[in-house]
């Protein structure tokens, strides 16, 4: 809805509250009213639930002056829908209080896709709780309870809730700045600290929500402070919008990367090695597969291959300051009175190959990658499959430039990476562009030069962005790029950070065109990121469909009856060039179709008495068939399982 100023439609007042102007409008008919009024907990879609006032946003209970812009905020919007997940969090921490009273609530913020509330509680709760608690929600949305904002000073809201028994609240309060007031949401006899906005009663919420997981957490995620209870949910502006969730992740739950894996006889973890993974013969050949293709694409667009150590003297941490930011992450060896560490990133290593011989400005670009192997401490809890490890391989690349170099080498990384993906199937990408930090290193002169360096670069390769302000790193701004897989779901695996902290550090160096010594800019990149969470996520980006280039079996041979047996195995001759086999078990020809579609294997080849006699193959895929002769099937599946052509790769 676009913005209306207050004095466009009245000079009758000088201030109003946002209902009240609301309802001005609609009686004028400046804005329609909707055929359900929004206190009916069974209707979703756009209604207004809340405003921007001047651009920030605020509850419909709060003050409008005159000549203020006002926008208003529709339940379905992106900022709607946040509102209803935090309003719906403190219904969480309500009806958690009414059905267990004495358990102190935390902190309740809005994620992704919902929300969740930590809770302090002596006894766990359990699944069979979530039932309880959802169906007391839904009562406190019933009661439709009127939602109130109130402004208190410090003094007076530590003074409240020590009077409750919340410890917790009073911690968090007590570390907020004395001269400052707070405000405080109240329902019903529910008072909880906090920012806003919120919906104007618990009737506007609705029954779009369900509560999905518990998970234990630790007060400011402190493994050494109290234990909390985390109950997660889920709302949304409707009930269609929540069905088309609840449908996703059904159909994500399907396509989980750990359940394929075993399906597919990929990898499995065990106890004795932990965040590590056992790839089986087929996941390797996908690992070895991908990893070949990106040989390729970064041969060919001048990068040199280099390998380092991973065990590397402590010394060389302290030097490049990961010793000091990331030593909880990092696996330490002592050894003959020397402290070792395992990389955790290959970063430091390859400045060291830059450093071993002299460099001139004709050298530069200098492009090194290296799949190098990695070690980071995850904590249990934390772990995911193969998307979050312990032990994983990047496909990690840093560029030395000057910095006149910046521009035309974030445009050609931008369109390397982009025809990867497209590659490899990731049409929507997302990218996201994070400027200077409040806490960073370098002059503001170099911040300005690498920022317009890398926007420079990015819009040269024709890439739309969005800027997150201050969200770079201390060392540099950042590119990071987002894959949106089938289920609309967005992972970040490409990268490219300007860095001209780590060149001091390590005391990189060329020699000019004034034949002085120069700093290079040091470009991280990376495009898939950790192979292991790459594969995870291609995993289920394709359901386990992978293309023929990388599926572990291209193509399995099935003889109707054993009779057809040779005639299986004299194919299998002609597309040795495959990674196939002849499955000639004493099986049912539709068991065996079954075992290997569940095994998603891209081509299943059949043959019996009528094309041993026509020299002929019946080739399935994908629920069609059809019968070839035998040399054009060769030259079939010989074309539809190379690796990609790298004429795209600029």
């Amino acid at each position: 809805m676009p913005n209306i100023q207050t004095n466009a439609f009245s000079n009758t007042f000088s201030s109003l509250t946002g209902h009240d102007f609301l309802n001005t409008l609609r009686a004028e008919n400046k804005i329609p009213r909707h055929k359900k009024e929004a206190q009916d907990p069974s209707f979703g879609g756009s209604r207004i639930i809340a405003m921007a006032v001047g651009g920030t946003l605020k509850d419909l209970s709060s003050m409008i002056h005159q000549g203020e812009s006002v926008s208003w905020i529709n339940a379905d919007s992106t900022e709607g829908v946040d509102i209803i997940r935090h309003s719906m969090a403190h219904v969480l921490a309500q009806a958690v209080q009414e059905l267990f009273p004495g358990t102190q609530v935390t902190i309740g913020p809005v994620i992704e896709n919902g929300f969740y509330y930590d809770f302090y509680r002596s006894e766990p709760f359990c699944l069979d709780d979530l039932a309880t608690i959802q169906e007391r929600m839904k009562d406190i949305v019933d009661r439709n309870l009127p939602v109130q904002r109130h402004v208190w000073s410090r003094d007076q809201a530590i003074a409240f809730f020590q009077n409750l028994g919340e410890a917790f609240k009073v911690k968090i309060i007590e570390s907020i700045p004395e001269d400052q007031t707070l405000s405080i949401y109240q329902q019903g006899d529910f008072y909880d600290l906090c920012r806003g906005p919120h919906v104007a009663s618990t009737g506007v919420l609705g029954y779009h929500f369900a509560l999905t997981k518990l998970s234990g957490s630790y007060w400011r995620g402190d493994q050494k402070a109290e234990s909390l209870q985390r109950i997660y949910g889920t709302a949304w502006a409707s009930a269609a919008d929540l069905k088309a969730y609840q449908d996703r992740l059904a159909e994500a739950e399907k396509r989980d990367h750990r359940k394929l894996g075993a399906a597919m006889e990929l990898f499995h973890f065990q106890e004795e090695a932990p965040g590590s993974i056992f790839w089986h013969p087929k996941g390797w050949s996908i690992y070895q597969n991908l990893k070949s293709y990106m040989r390729n694409v970064l041969t060919h667009a001048g990068y040199q291959e280099v390998n380092t150590p991973q065990l590397v003297s402590k010394t060389l941490w302290e030097a490049s300051g990961h010793w000091q930011k990331f030593r909880d992450h990092m696996y330490a060896v002592h050894q003959d009175e020397t402290t070792y560490a395992m990389k955790p990133m290959n970063c430091p290593c390859h400045v060291q190959i830059f450093n071993h011989s002299l460099k001139s400005y004709r050298d530069l670009p200098y492009r090194m990658a290296e799949f190098g192997s990695c070690m980071r401490h995850e904590p249990s809890g934390s772990r995911m499959g193969i998307m979050r490890v312990s032990s994983f391989v990047q496909d990690d690349a840093h560029i030395f430039c000057t910095p006149d170099q910046m521009i035309s080498e974030t445009r050609d990384f931008c369109k390397l990476l982009f025809s990867v993906y497209k590659t490899l199937g990731f049409e929507d990408v997302v990218v996201r562009f994070s400027t200077r930090p409040e806490a960073r290193l370098g002059s503001d002169e170099v911040w300005d030069h690498a920022e317009d360096s890398l926007r420079q670069g990015a819009e040269s390769a024709g890439l739309g962005y969005t800027i997150f302000p201050g969200e770079g790193a201390f060392y540099g701004p950042k590119l990071e790029f987002a894959l949106k897989d089938s289920l609309g779901r967005l992972w970040q695996c490409g990268t490219l950070q300007a860095d001209f902290v780590l060149p001091e550090r390590l005391d990189a160096w060329y020699v000019a065109a004034d034949g002085k010594k120069h700093r290079p800019v040091m470009l991280h990149r990376a495009i898939l990121g950790s192979f292991e969470r790459f594969i995870g996520v291609f995993l289920e980006h394709t359901a386990g469909h992978l293309p023929v280039w990388l599926a572990p079996t291209q193509a399995v041979i099935i003889p109707i009856s054993e009779a057809f047996a040779p005639y299986a195995h004299q194919v299998a001759k002609d597309l040795g060039f495959l990674r196939l086999h002849v499955d000639d078990r004493n099986e049912k020809l539709n068991y065996k179709l079954r075992d290997h579609l569940s095994k998603k294997v891209p081509y299943v080849l059949i043959v019996g008495e009528k094309e041993q006699s026509t020299n002929t193959i019946v080739v399935r895929h994908k629920n069609e068939q059809q019968t070839l002769a035998l040399q054009d099937a060769v030259a079939f599946l010989n074309q539809a399982s190379c690796l990609p052509e790298l004429g795209n790769i600029p």
